[in-house]
Formats: structure tokens, sequence, C-alpha cells
């Protein structure tokens, strides 16, 4: 293994509140950080960075850490431009447009299924996303959950099942019967495949108490929570995913005081996903409401067919500092420390000594240049585990 040194970075973001500027992105100007095999091995100012095999000369640009997508559906096949069109023409979004998907998943072979997950991770990787959650819920057979968690386990770390996605035609006059084989044999199958439990909670897919049923049974199984919730309508979700200390309530675009509340007084990360908000033309979920309680916030692509085709983090940062009330360090920070925190992790999203070397080389001085200059390609290089991969 060898070390390299990034030198005469314009702002150095470490998401750490004890270096730097003090702030919660522990902003450290006129800095370098040194990566020794796949850990960063030091922060600081350039004039005083170790001397090292590597320099790399980032010639006064910025630098932050990998964004940290913690809410993906990259396990899919087919197309649904049709219904997009459609919603851009004046119909509404339902759950419902989940199950088109669900038949083209299910007609698919292998080896389709995993060039285009591996197509998508490799558009996010270009775009600076290092980490990538991602879950099935388009296949809803024991046979398809479980190919569908195989496939996304051999090409990231962060792999949910999500048997509860919607209920599939072919149960549609048994739902609780469908709870039952997503807890019994569909769980069986998947739980070895899997890091994480996921339901979507939601009028026209599972109800509270399906949900509770679900969670209870992935957590018995060894596997952690995330909840879909309050994403349509105001529900049970967040509330539930808060009881039963999930890591993660994802959306919550609709929330009264309660959930707000509960959250704020929670481990549970609000993960908002503006990409569904603007493909839909839905409601924004209003973030400043839940930074000035004190919710700990991530932001995340949704990247799927049917209601987020983006696999894009900094246009989400965009989004959530234009419609949703947020500010360009609380947007970053979101999408990096807070995408991390949404996934329980410590070893990503920050850039301090002995955190996994996963760091991007904006083509501006600044972070704010994600906000400022939407829709450009500002990601010049990525670095993953220490090694340069884009």
């Amino acid at each position: 293994m060898s070390s390299t040194v990034i030198t005469n970075i314009a702002t150095l973001i470490t998401n750490d509140t004890s270096l730097g500027d003090g702030s919660p992105l522990g902003l450290i100007q006129d800095a370098a950080v040194v990566i020794d095999g796949d850990r960063v091995a030091w922060t600081g100012e350039t004039s005083k960075a170790p001397a090292t095999d590597n320099r790399v000369d980032a010639a006064g640009r910025a630098v932050l850490p990998g964004f940290v997508d913690s809410h993906s559906h990259l396990v899919f096949a087919g197309d649904r431009t049709a219904e997009f069109n459609a919603r851009m023409s004046g119909r509404a979004y339902s759950a419902g447009g989940i199950r088109t998907t669900v038949a083209a998943t299910r007609a698919a072979s292998d080896e389709a299924l995993e060039a285009n997950l591996t197509r998508h991770l490799a558009e996010a990787l270009r775009q600076g996303t290092t980490t990538m959650e991602t879950k099935s819920g388009y296949g809803l057979t024991v046979a398809d959950e479980a190919r569908a968690l195989r496939i996304a386990a051999a090409h990231t770390d962060e792999v949910t099942y999500l048997g509860a996605h919607v209920v599939p035609s072919d149960h549609a006059g048994d739902p609780d019967g469908y709870v039952g084989l997503v807890t019994g044999e569909m769980l069986t199958a998947c739980a070895p495949h899997a890091r994480w439990i996921d339901v979507f909670c939601e009028k026209g897919a599972f109800d509270g108490d399906q949900a509770r049923a679900i969670l209870t049974a992935g957590r018995a199984a060894g596997l952690g929570l995330r909840v879909h919730a309050n994403q349509l309508t105001r529900g049970p979700g967040v509330r539930l995913a808060v009881e039963l200390d999930a890591a993660s309530a994802d959306h919550c675009t609709h929330l009264g005081d309660a959930d707000v509340a509960a959250l704020a007084g929670s481990r549970t990360v609000a993960t908002l996903l503006p990409g569904a908000e603007f493909s839909t033309r839905a409601e924004w979920p209003d973030a400043r409401r839940l930074l000035d309680a004190g919710v700990t916030v991530a932001l995340s692509t949704d990247c799927n067919p049917g209601s987020s085709f983006t696999s894009s983090v900094p246009f989400c940062v965009a989004l959530a500092v234009r419609d949703m009330g947020m500010t360009p360090d609380e947007a970053v920070w979101s999408a990096t420390a807070g995408g991390a925190a949404a996934l329980r992790r410590t070893d990503i999203g920050r850039l301090v000594p002995g955190a996994r070397a996963d760091l991007i080389l904006l083509d501006a001085p600044s972070h704010v240049h994600l906000a400022y200059r939407p829709g450009v390609p500002l990601v010049t290089a990525v670095w993953r585990g220490g090694v340069r991969v884009a």
C-alpha cells in the first residue's frame, strides 16, 4: 500500500466539529488530506502536510466526503417512461405503478438485472456516490426477492430486503397471507443476503399493523430496520419507525407535530428524497421544520424507475436547497454524514483519521457550487477506499 497527499484544497469538508472552523462541516481552508491505504491518515493545512509516496494538487478546488446514498431501488428491469409522461400530463402518482416494474423484473434474466444494477452504480459513482444502499422489492416472490438481494450483495454492502413493497397482483385477494409469506418463507430465503429490512407503510401498500409484523420479524432474523414512511399521506410509519428504533424513516413528506417530535427525540434519521417530489410534482418535504426541531436529516436519491429515476446526489442537493428550506451546508452534510447516520455507519461520510478514504474533488472552490450551479457536472475525481475510481 502507498500513501497519497492531496494538497492545495481550497475548502476541505471533514464533517468533524473539532476540526477547522468548528461548524458541522468542519471546514478547513487551504487544506490537505493524506490517504494511507484505504483510510484517511491525516487532515490539516497544506503547509503542515507530511511527506507521502504520491502527491495530487487540488489546485484550489474543494474536497468533500463521498456521497452516501442511503435509499435506492436498483435491481429492476423495464421502463416506465409512459407512466412518467402521463403523470407530467396530469395523472397523479400512486403506489400501484410498482407492479408494472414487478412484471418486467420477474421476466428478466439474472444477467440483465445485474447489468442494469452495475450500470446505475457506475453512473452514481461518477457523480460522487461512494456508498449506495439498494433494495429488492420488484420481485415479490420468494425466488425473485432472493435473487435480487443476491445480485445486489455482490456489488454493495448496504442491501435491504423489501419484500413488503406492495402486495403483488397474485396475492391481491389475500394481503395478510402475503404478509405471512414476507415474514416467513421469503424472509428465511432473503435474510442471508441482506443487512436491512424495509416496508412501504402507506395507503395502497401496508398498514401499521402489517408493517409492525414485518419489521419485528425482520429484527428477529437479525436485520436492521428501515421504513418508507409518510410519503403520500400522514400515517403511522414515522412513529412506528421511531418506536422500533429503525435506522431511518424515509420520505417524511406528510408529518404532524407528533411525528416531528418523535423523530427529534430518537436515533431515527429522517431521510428526505427530493427526486421523488420532483418527479411526481408532489408536495416538498419541509426540511427546515425537521432541522429546526433537531432531527437528524439525510438526503438520498430514491433512484428507481417509477417515481425518482435519478442517481444524482448533486441534483438532490440542489433541490433541497432550492425547494426544501435547507442551506447548502446542511444539504451537503445530509448527503454525506447524514446518509452515513441513516446507515448507522461511522467509517464513511466524513474525512478524519481512521475513516474510509472515500472522497470527491469538485471542479469548484466550494461545496456551495453544488447548489449554486445545478445540473453542472462538478465532480471531477472520486476516490473510494483510497483508490481513484473516477
